[in-house]
């Protein structure tokens, strides 16, 4: 495909804001395309040719660039085109040596200047078209977001959310129309937002919880911040597999039979672009994992219902595989270690004889790091106190370009 794309940021002060070399580029182009709001900024150009965007604009994109194939394009997007915005679609359509981009000043940059805050104290959260459950990863006392909301009922959504979950006492201030003659304000607190917001809004909101525990970012979340009905990796040891398994941005892990679903979860929570598959033959817990990763911000998780090895099937090949139980189902540890990519990680845990006559089998064979963890926990005995041991666990760890 030869088309090449202009991608021009335009604010909500529409073409009175626009620099003139930025007027010139729409005025001199064939094509123009954007959303219904951005091309009735535009003043009437004769012979242009102006398309809206289709909808939905992932699956309608390709055959709408095809039929423009040999043209210049430009393309209008709100503000800065990378934020958010639809020039990363389009350079990962058609590569980046065919997408020029002219930013305008983004909505976070112009709602950072709004309430004061400098970039390296706040962090951005998107909502624009995905779950507003992602807001529950960011929390934590003192930390200050500024969330792009998908519509106006997104602010209504994350006050919400952080009232659920233990934030409700955080100010919130929505900022609507940033940088236009219709630019408002909006100030309130979570736990008693009922304000209307408008359609095209920023929210800023300053983080203080209400008596809730702070969950970390580090691996090693409590087992009660997970619902789940004894079948969950516990904390210690879940600690030690992420560390061996190793998240790393954009990486993609499997957590076959997953039980409460947590390994996966905490591997999400360990960066924003991390991807996970979680695997888990009872339909209800499938749906205990559904609502563990709503819960801790990361409703991204995949779930997939069925019994390994046949679930897997299919899956894309990941970088990193947790098996937490299961691993003498015939085929499953084979059926991993031939998924992972070069490089993967693979971390089982077993705490039956068998199990373990398995993974002494597979070490020896295959190398890597073969640990049994012994955690106790101080508990009452009579008026004293002694230790109560957990079930040791095996633990093979192995990287694929070790054996």
């Amino acid at each position: 495909m030869s088309t090449r794309v202009t991608v021009v940021g335009i604010g909500a002060d529409g073409w009175a804001g626009l620099t003139e070399a930025a007027r010139a580029l729409i005025d001199h182009a064939p094509v123009v395309l954007g959303g219904e709001r951005h091309l009735a900024m535009l003043p009437d150009t004769p012979d242009q040719i102006r398309e809206s965007w289709p909808s939905p604009l992932l699956e309608g994109l390709p055959a709408l660039l095809e039929q423009l194939d040999g043209h210049e394009v430009v393309a209008l997007a709100s503000g800065d085109p990378l934020v958010s915005g639809v020039a990363t679609t389009l350079v990962g359509l058609l590569g980046k040596e065919a997408v020029t981009i002219v930013p305008a000043v983004s909505s976070v940059a112009l709602a950072r200047a709004r309430m004061r805050w400098s970039a390296e104290s706040t962090e951005v959260v998107t909502l624009v078209g995905r779950d507003p459950h992602l807001v529950a990863r960011s929390l934590a006392p003192g930390l200050r977001l500024i969330i792009l909301s998908s519509d106006g009922s997104t602010p209504t959504e994350v006050a919400a959310l952080l009232t659920a979950a233990g934030y409700g006492a955080s100010r919130m201030s929505v900022l609507a129309n940033l940088g236009s003659e219709t630019e408002s304000r909006l100030d309130g607190v979570a736990a008693t937002w009922s304000q209307d917001s408008p359609a095209l809004n920023v929210i800023a909101v300053e983080l203080a919880s209400s008596g809730a525990t702070p969950l970390g970012f580090v691996a090693g979340l409590p087992d009660d911040a997970f619902e789940h009905d004894g079948q969950i990796t516990k904390r210690d040891v879940r600690a030690s597999a992420l560390a061996r398994l190793a998240p790393v941005p954009g990486q993609l892990l499997w957590d076959v039979g997953a039980g409460a679903g947590s390994v996966g979860i905490e591997w999400l929570r360990a960066h924003p672009t991390c991807r996970a598959i979680a695997v888990e033959a009872k339909d209800e817990r499938a749906e205990r994992i559904g609502r563990n990763a709503a819960a801790l911000g990361v409703p991204v998780l995949q779930v997939v219902t069925g019994q390994a090895p046949g679930a897997l099937d299919g899956l894309e090949r990941p970088h990193a595989i947790f098996v937490g139980g299961g691993a003498t189902e015939p085929g499953l540890v084979e059926a991993c270690w031939e998924a992972l990519l070069p490089g993967g990680r693979l971390v089982i845990h077993g705490v039956t004889l068998e199990t373990e006559a398995l993974l002494a089998e597979r070490y020896a064979r295959l190398g890597g790091e073969l640990t049994r963890l012994h955690v106790e926990h101080a508990a009452p005995i009579g008026r004293f106190t002694g230790w109560t041991p957990a079930r040791a666990v095996m633990q093979w760890a192995v990287t694929k370009a070790d054996a």
